[in-house]
């Protein structure tokens, strides 16, 4: 990359940028990706260590990991940390302190699985049924879980407004809630796992009327200042090519009831930032979900993932990757900040690196960064 060009790139990610009562100090984020390195659900000091290091390099708002809120059927595994119990949020205390000391701001990602594989369950609640909104974990699948009474999804709804409360207690910047790749939130958010027939199935805006009551009653159980993130995709893991929403108007209907209900700032989900999201436009989806709903967004899929993109970085490869581009959109302001995945395992030194302009440096991702914290 030319000196120019890297200058360019350390100016514009170095931009602070504003959620609600939250400045983050610049556009760099850390993705939530699951680790499974909290045994018992506690985060320990290594965790402290592993999110501290990448706020000490300059990322400028770490998503946690996916943290199970206190519903027996949240999760099924017990190395996956919980954001419920004693031991747990005390952890989380100290992830937290550690990284505002290394001058970074973090929230944690409130997530619940809904319909999935529990063949390995090592979860605190074993054998407590897989639920979600109609017993499917996807499209045109035999029914492999329990179907949600009311009562499930008051007791859900709450789980995660305690949570989001002990969140703002223990000192976190604010909170995202999951709602996306095909877990219980998105499943009530998806046609092809929401066959229900109440106030909570049928057409796009009764699909979200789960979701935006969790917004509803987290942002009822926080102050008003203390943000509020939702991330969604199109994409699950059960199916790459679903969508929620195949036109502007479509996907208006599914984000309105949530920035309505408190949301303040959306993370979009895609597998390729670059992609545009519908015909007749170059917006991808956080740029569209920012043209809706006038909220800030947060970009995501593919920045600095493998070798292609570190080529695209020095100004190589598939021209639609290429750093320019991803700057070109931030300046006009399509979304407004940039989340960073693998990369980011890779290497805790990533955001130093782009911010110093040290692109040369940078590494290709390998899976080996996987199997520890490194």
């Amino acid at each position: 990359m030319t000196a120019p060009a890297a200058t360019r790139a350390a100016e514009i990610l170095s931009r602070p940028v504003s959620v609600n009562g939250l400045t983050v100090p610049n556009r760099i984020v850390m993705a939530p990706m699951t680790r499974q390195f909290s045994p018992g659900g506690i985060p320990g000091e290594d965790v402290v260590s592993y999110y501290s290091r990448r706020s000490a390099a300059g990322v400028g708002l770490i998503v946690t990991e996916g943290t199970y809120v206190g519903h027996e059927s949240a999760g099924f595994s017990g190395r996956v940390p919980r954001f419920h119990g004693e031991e747990q949020l005390a952890g989380w205390s100290k992830v937290a302190e550690a990284v505002h000391a290394a001058g970074g701001t973090i929230v944690p990602q409130l997530w619940h699985v809904g319909i999935t594989d529990r063949a390995s369950d090592t979860s605190p609640f074993p054998g407590a049924p897989a639920v979600g909104p109609s017993g499917l974990a996807a499209e045109g699948a035999e029914p492999t879980g329990k179907t949600m009474t009311q009562q499930d999804l008051d007791d859900v709804i709450a789980a995660f407004a305690e949570a989001a409360a002990a969140a703002e207690r223990i000192g976190m910047d604010g909170v995202e809630i999951h709602g996306a790749h095909g877990y219980l939130v998105d499943q009530f958010l998806w046609a092809g796992t929401n066959r229900r027939t109440d106030a909570y199935g049928g057409d796009p805006v009764a699909r979200t009327k789960f979701a935006a009551e969790i917004v509803a009653a987290v942002r009822s159980a926080v102050s008003p200042e203390f943000p509020v993130l939702f991330r969604y995709s199109q994409w699950k893991q059960q199916d790459y090519k679903a969508r929620l929403a195949e036109t502007p108007e479509e996907l208006d209907a599914l984000l309105s009831p949530l920035a309505a209900a408190g949301v303040d700032a959306f993370h979009a989900s895609t597998r390729r930032y670059w992609l545009p999201e519908f015909e007749d436009s170059d917006l991808n989806l956080a740029g569209w979900t920012k043209k809706l709903t006038g909220k800030p967004t947060i970009t995501v899929g593919s920045v600095g993932l493998d070798g292609d993109f570190i080529q695209a970085f020095a100004g190589e490869g598939a021209p639609a990757a290429n750093i320019d581009n991803l700057l070109d959109r931030l300046e006009r302001d399509e979304f407004d900040m940039v989340a960073v995945g693998r990369a980011l395992l890779q290497d805790p030194q990533w955001a130093a690196k782009v911010l110093g302009g040290r692109f040369d440096e940078l590494a290709a991702y390998d899976a080996g960064a996987l199997r520890s914290l490194s």
